[in-house]
């Protein structure tokens, strides 16, 4: 009561809603999503104006709620429940290892989750490609490992990737961290259909496949200038948040700073939709 009364009215719940709700790169992907459709004639910087515009709105929105009165009195909450550590009188350690209880939550909740996978292969068109060819998993996009999520969420709330993950990682050593739920749930697609042995944070793998991919063009006489290199690991990037680049992702952030479509040409020369393809399917093999 006394923390909705120096919120606004906000329990705190709401507050942490509306904090990561701002912060999340979803909703922050919806948002700019949104500025291109409704400014599809805008030049790219104005619309990258408005984006940065609306992000900061929303994200100064959730945070004004902080107010000296707010804060004073949840730094006095802090330093009420603050842990004290005894040191002179230190526990004794009875076992080491996971809960038992709580180990087989977790392998239920990996059971589960692959079984959803599994009961939905044949339906959705982003698990069709991750069932078929190699080389197919190019074709994946953002808009098609979102529509797996909501999708997930909707029916199955409880195996929110990220919950999921940290069931893998009670039962076994997962590489990395994922930066989101959507990244996340690639990877965890990629580890229950055995893609990948151990569960790893995609742009991890991307990273890897970037550095093969790299090597292997360059094995012979073809050398890339730094300034290509610069191109190629701004793809790289965008592919491990993005999933997949067409030409025209080109003409926004972060490339337009670069130049856009038209510097990547002037760099690659006719080669240019070649190695996005090649980089589409290489970062995501």
């Amino acid at each position: 009561i006394q923390f909705s009364a120096k919120a606004n009215g906000k329990s705190v719940s709401q507050v942490v809603k509306d904090l990561l709700n701002a912060f999340n790169p979803d909703t922050l992907e919806d948002l700019r999503a949104k500025v291109e459709q409704e400014n599809s004639g805008a030049a790219p910087a104005e619309k990258k104006a408005k984006f940065n515009r609306l992000k900061t709105e929303l994200q100064n929105n959730a945070a004004k709620v902080f107010t000296g009165e707010l804060n004073e009195y949840i730094e006095n909450v802090r330093k009420a429940h603050e842990q004290k550590i005894d040191m002179q009188n230190p526990d004794t350690v009875i076992n080491v290892g996971w809960d038992s209880d709580n180990k087989t939550k977790a392998e239920t909740l990996v059971r589960d989750f692959k079984t959803w996978i599994e009961q939905h292969k044949d339906e959705i068109i982003a698990l069709q490609i991750f069932y078929a060819q190699p080389y197919r998993r190019r074709e994946l996009t953002y808009a098609m490992i979102k529509g797996v999520l909501e999708r997930l969420k909707a029916e199955k709330p409880v195996l929110a990737p990220i919950q999921v993950w940290r069931a893998y990682e009670q039962l076994e050593k997962a590489n990395g961290s994922p930066r989101n739920e959507l990244i996340a749930l690639v990877s965890l697609i990629r580890k229950v259909l055995g893609v990948d042995k151990t569960l790893t944070a995609y742009d991890k793998t991307v990273d890897k496949n970037f550095q093969n991919w790299v090597f292997k063009k360059q094995a012979g006489a073809l050398k890339f200038t730094e300034e290509q290199m610069r191109w190629l690991r701004m793809i790289k990037d965008h592919i491990a948040t993005s999933i997949h680049l067409d030409a025209d992702d080109l003409d926004y952030t972060p490339f337009d700073a670069a130049g856009g479509k038209g510097k990547m040409f002037q760099l690659f020369g006719d080669k240019m939709d070649e190695i996005i393809n090649e980089l589409n399917e290489a970062l995501a093999a």
